[in-house]
């Protein structure tokens, strides 16, 4: 797994794996709550719990992007892509509220579904390349363990 420079062994990939999943966990229970975002930009109050998701969207979109930037392996810049999408669309939604940008919470849903998708598969690759080469057939392994 030489290319990948972020994801560069099966424990990493399990650890983005596992933020992706609790991440989509997360994205799917603000969806099917429905709870109308008001934003930061309209004239109203704006709650202090608003303004922390908010920062913690621009702080976890910032460090999404700067690891898209830093991949190298397509799979990888892929997933990372995925990921920074889903964190700025919630961004964006928090700060321009349900009535401008109402698709942020499907966007953040399918791209984490993407990036679980991607996930497993780069979870797969390094499972693989640690794995031992079997033989194909009995008579292989028998005449290998005889030598």
């Amino acid at each position: 797994m030489g290319g990948f420079s972020i994801l560069t062994n099966r424990k990493r990939a399990v650890v983005a794996l596992v933020h992706s999943v609790v991440f989509l966990a997360i994205a799917v229970r603000q969806m099917v709550a429905a709870n109308p975002v008001a934003g930061i930009w309209i004239p109203s109050t704006v709650s202090r719990s608003t303004w922390v998701l908010c920062g913690i969207f621009a702080v976890v979109s910032a460090i999404l992007l700067w690891l898209f930037v830093v991949s190298r392996e397509w799979m990888e810049k892929l997933y990372f892509a995925f990921c920074t999408i889903s964190a700025t669309s919630g961004l964006l939604r928090t700060a321009a509220g349900d009535q401008t940008f109402h698709a942020g919470v499907y966007i953040r849903v399918v791209m984490l579904v993407s990036a679980v998708l991607v996930g497993l598969i780069i979870v797969r690759m390094h499972s693989r390349a640690n794995a031992p080469v079997r033989p194909q057939y009995a008579e292989e392994g028998y005449a290998e363990e005889s030598s």
